[in-house]
């Protein structure tokens, strides 16, 4: 076979629903995940027959529409400026669907053990509300494979008061298949079926594996609680020997049981480049994005300001886009399972297009005693379940999330931050196997990316630990980076876009900025964790190797023309231009060349 037909492997998940089916937001922590300001466990009752609330339409989605627009209509004879409408789904969520959970002392008895799925206050749109009593709400709502309701609530979010709940509303099709996620695959056996095939050319039926997981999987509160919602079943379709650079179309069909099917909307998209096939490879890395809700309700412009920017200037540049690296804290959901489903539907356009690639973050794999690295709460109980069960990722073992995966010209090698990474251990060694591996004559951009900052970083927080990176970081990984001359490294976690110089051992050691050529010295490390959450700020101290900061929402897009030039880009989301670039080129030559710590001393044998 042609190296130009070589078969590539690309792989596809999707939901199908399961079976059975006081302070307010603009002046509370940013840190905080919206929903947990609910005080849910605490809710009372306070229901009141006068009071009113009813949504409409009562069905959804009757063209087929993955959401919809719901207007809430509310009449409160005691009202006040705390009041707020809860978004539930379920639609019923009173005190006869709880669990009791063992060993759980913040939730004694709840009235209601399930959080909404997102929330508004009364007067954010009807300044007038406290005065007439009555207000007029708009609510974006997904197909989340259930039923809805909205409820009225006095006392803020600290002390909720349920005061009335809604009709009932809910999508015609709550079982049709949603949201796919396209992502690099590797060998793997065929396990709902998906048909594919080439645009225009004959189609073909391919069987879906299908997963999930339940309450018991997660690790602790809220996501074992008041933020479980069950997440119906994620298929993965693996498509293989697709020819590269080939445009295939394709759509998901659920089998029901009366024999019929459920079909999604037609999608499409372009195979991989094979490895090494020089064409023209464009790629997007970003960390940090989160989600937001394009109603207004919950966070926007507060938890994740940038999230909607970044989604929608990547949606709109989708056409010069072949592939898409989100480097760890992938929603913030923290435990709040319904936020992944708001998350797959904001991405949509992009996963189902492109190949969405993702790293592990503190926010989707940190919890006590769960064999993270990191010894704290920061996923909300999720412990990685999550993450590693709604995103395929090439993995040997899915739960370690550290892969390799090639694209054309490049060689990607993603570490996990969360899971022990200094010499001696298992990921370290997978990191030295990735980087000595690649075949540079074939793939000469090697990349390194991870979460947490194990390079170069001027934020303010690590600059108060003195270290400007994670502790031990650089001491365990930069003999590595160096020894195998890896282009660029990319991190996330800290909030905001730098740019180092070529570097090694705290020194540059170039003093060009914006044109890089012949040998390569030193790594370029790039912290790209802007896509959306709200930001860090930088360090005072004035570090010699930082070339380029910028306190703002953006991404980053790398271009590779052909093997010796590449195109690196900054985007701000706000409006998609160019803030910061510079151009690599250089010839297989000068990879080989030797540099300090980078060969082998040689001998003066004849």
């Amino acid at each position: 076979m042609e190296p130009s037909r070589r078969p590539v492997q690309l792989i596809l998940l999707f939901f199908i629903a399961a079976a059975t089916a006081s302070i307010r937001c603009a002046d509370a922590d940013l840190g905080v995940q919206p929903l947990a300001r609910i005080a849910i466990h605490k809710a009372s009752l306070a229901l009141d027959d006068s009071a009113r609330i009813k949504a409409s339409p009562h069905l959804l989605g009757r063209q087929e529409e993955d959401f919809q627009w719901v207007t809430v209509e509310l009449e409160n004879p005691k009202p006040t400026a705390d009041d707020w409408i809860g978004v539930f789904s379920p639609a019923k969520f009173n005190a006869s669907t709880c669990r009791a959970e063992v060993g759980n002392t913040r939730d004694q008895d709840p009235l209601i053990c399930k959080s909404p799925i997102k929330y508004q206050f009364a007067n954010d749109s009807n300044t007038e509300y406290v005065k007439t009593r009555k207000a007029t709400l708009r609510f974006r709502l997904i197909n989340q494979r259930s039923d809805f309701s909205f409820a009225l609530f006095t006392g803020g979010l600290d002390n909720p008061k349920l005061v009335a709940i809604s009709n009932r509303v809910a999508f015609a099709n709550p079982k049709a298949p949603l949201y796919p996620r396209l992502a690099q695959g590797k060998a793997w056996n065929e396990c709902l079926f998906v048909e594919w095939g080439p645009k225009g050319g004959l189609q073909t039926r391919a069987p879906a594996g299908t997963l999930s997981f339940s309450r018991t999987d997660m690790c602790g509160s809220p996501a074992r609680t008041f933020g479980w919602r069950d997440p119906g079943y994620i298929h993965t379709v693996f498509l293989k020997e697709l020819w590269p650079n080939t445009r295939y179309t394709y759509k998901l069909s659920h089998r029901l049981i009366d024999g019929t099917h459920v079909w999604s909307k037609l999608y499409s998209f372009r195979a991989s480049p094979y490895p090494g096939q020089d064409s023209l490879q464009r790629v997007v890395i970003f960390g940090d994005m989160g989600k937001a809700e394009r109603d207004g309700s919950n966070e926007y412009s507060n938890y994740q300001p940038g999230s909607l920017n970044t989604t929608d200037q990547l949606i709109k540049d989708l056409d010069n886009i072949d592939i898409v690296f989100h480097i760890g804290d992938i929603t913030y959901a923290n435990g709040y399972i319904s936020q992944w489903d708001q998350f797959t539907s904001q991405v949509e356009p992009i996963t189902s297009a492109v190949p969405y690639m993702i790293a592990s973050g503190n926010h989707e794999r940190d919890w006590p005693g769960s064999g993270s690295f990191y010894d704290t709460m920061d996923s909300g109980g999720e412990c990685g379940v999550l993450a590693e069960t709604m995103f395929y990722v090439p993995a040997e073992n899915r739960a370690k999330f550290w892969y390799s995966t090639d694209f054309g010209m490049f060689r990607f090698c993603i570490a996990d931050t969360e899971h022990d990474w200094r010499e001696g251990s298992e990921q370290y060694k997978f990191i030295e196997h990735c980087l000595a591996s690649a075949d540079r004559q074939k793939q000469p951009w090697l990349i390194f990316a991870a979460h947490r900052v194990l390079g170069y970083s001027s934020s303010f927080f690590y600059g108060q630990e003195g270290t400007f990176a994670e502790p031990m970081g650089r001491s365990n990984l930069e003999p590595l980076w160096q020894k195998y001359r890896v282009d660029i490294a990319f991190f996330g976690h800290v909030h905001n876009y730098e740019r180092t110089c070529p570097v090694y051992q705290s020194q540059c050691v170039s003093n060009e900025r914006s044109n890089y050529g012949g040998t390569m010295n030193g790594t370029i490390h790039v912290v790209a964790g802007g896509g959306g959450s709200h930001l860090s700020d930088f360090s005072n101290v004035q570090t010699s190797w930082s070339i380029y900061k910028d306190l703002d929402f953006g991404f980053v897009k790398m271009t590779a023309f052909n093997h010796s030039s590449l195109l690196f880009e900054y985007k701000k989301s706000r409006d998609g231009k160019v803030y910061d670039s510079f151009t690599i080129t250089r010839e297989y030559r000068d990879v080989l060349a030797c540099v300090h710590d980078s060969c082998s001393p040689t001998t003066l044998a004849t």
